[in-house]
């Protein structure tokens, strides 16, 4: 049988076939955009012989799409590709960061995080079935459209598909020395408002009060919170609507990340302590998509390393496992004990920014990690 860490994998054809999913859009609050992306990768799958299912939206957002690969248990529980779509750059991002090759670095929206690595594991796939390579285990695709925002709408969905697997891959980007996550902190985000009272900021600006000045405030209080263990970030403020207008209405959105339940709980109670009706200006806290706390350590995930370790040696690269920050839809499937790596993708930097972008040569190496696992996990 031929040795999957030797399937001929080719750059220049891996990323011809990642152009069209880079280049159709995708943010998350545009669920036609998600949709079309959506499309795209139910053609691929279509392609490789792949039971697809097309699970409508909710809450406004797009589709998911599950694929189950061909293999004589079909179906049965086995390994989970877990991937989303969705990414932060709006439709019209590719004009600045069109998807470009240059020298060893490729660009483009959503490349790094996650298409480029749901696309390599997906590549795994099609070349081991051209190989006519019978993986042990039967292997099922997942990927969604909203782990950017918190996965408010596919969180039931994600938890329920995992729980029929024995091994959960998640392909978001690798770690900055290439190594994998075997444990996410916290994340949690908050919903403010702030409601003042309105007047003409001309005429009568004494008679108002303005939510967006008690906004303003609440800001540095906020921000002040974080520590080394606990963060917290005001991403989003939006406040007034006529500039003639002290503003009756602020909203705002913070996320906070805890590396411990404990942390976390404290850092909701802060939160939640700044509600206040007293004064002029009314402020409300409301709490909102949670990702639970996945303690590393898991036995099923370490035995998932050093799988991989064993496998990265042979291909030539040295892979670590670690906790780490920025949640991941890893964040349920570990808390729910269920044998999880995740960051196994590309490797790259800039990721939410308009340098985002990988190193051309994790695109082999990383299909080459995936043909491994997808052969020797349950072997």
């Amino acid at each position: 049988m031929t040795n999957p860490l030797d399937l001929p994998f080719d750059v220049d054809e891996m990323l011809d076939g990642l152009r069209p999913w880079i280049e159709t859009e995708s943010p998350t609050f545009d669920a036609a955009a998600v949709n079309r992306m959506m499309d795209v990768v139910q053609h691929d799958l279509a392609a490789l012989g792949a039971r697809v299912e097309r699970i409508p939206g909710r809450m406004g957002l797009g589709d998911s799409v599950r694929a189950t690969m061909p293999h004589p248990k079909a179906g049965e529980g086995g390994i989970l590709l877990l991937g989303h779509m969705d990414t932060v750059h709006p439709v019209g991002t590719l004009a600045k960061l069109p998807f470009r090759r240059d020298g060893g670095i490729c660009y483009g929206p959503g490349l790094q995080d996650m298409k480029g690595g749901n696309y390599v594991f997906l590549d795994a796939l099609r070349k081991l079935l051209a190989a006519g390579i019978e993986t042990p285990l039967p292997v099922t695709v997942l990927f969604t459209p909203d782990e950017e925002i918190g996965t408010p709408s596919t969180r039931t969905l994600i938890e329920e598909e995992a729980k029929r697997h024995k091994y959960i891959l998640v392909p978001e980007p690798a770690r900055p020395d290439g190594g994998a996550v075997i444990g996410r902190y916290a994340i949690a985000r908050f919903n403010l408002e702030t409601r003042g009272k309105p007047s003409h900021a001309g005429w009568a600006l004494k008679d108002g009060r303005s939510a967006i000045a008690e906004m303003a405030k609440s800001v540095e209080t906020i921000e002040g919170l974080t520590t080394d263990d606990c963060t917290f970030s005001v991403g989003v403020f939006n406040g007034g609507q006529w500039v003639n207008c002290v503003s009756s209405v602020c909203t705002a959105e913070v996320l906070s990340m805890a590396k411990t339940q404990e942390l976390l709980d404290e850092g909701v109670a802060e939160m939640l302590a700044l509600n206040s009706d007293k004064g002029d200006v009314v402020m409300e806290v409301r709490r909102g998509v949670t990702r639970p706390v996945w303690d590393p350590g898991q036995p099923g995930t370490m035995a998932m390393l050093d799988l991989a370790q064993q496998i990265s040696r042979e291909i030539g690269f040295e892979m670590t496992g670690a906790s780490a920050g920025g949640g991941s839809d890893g964040n349920f499937t570990g808390f729910l004990g269920l044998p999880t790596l995740d960051s196994i993708g590309v490797r790259g930097k800039g990721l939410h920014t308009l340098g985002e972008h990988i190193e051309i040569d994790s695109l082999v190496e990383r299909a080459r990690l995936a043909a491994g696992l997808y052969c020797r996990l349950g072997a």
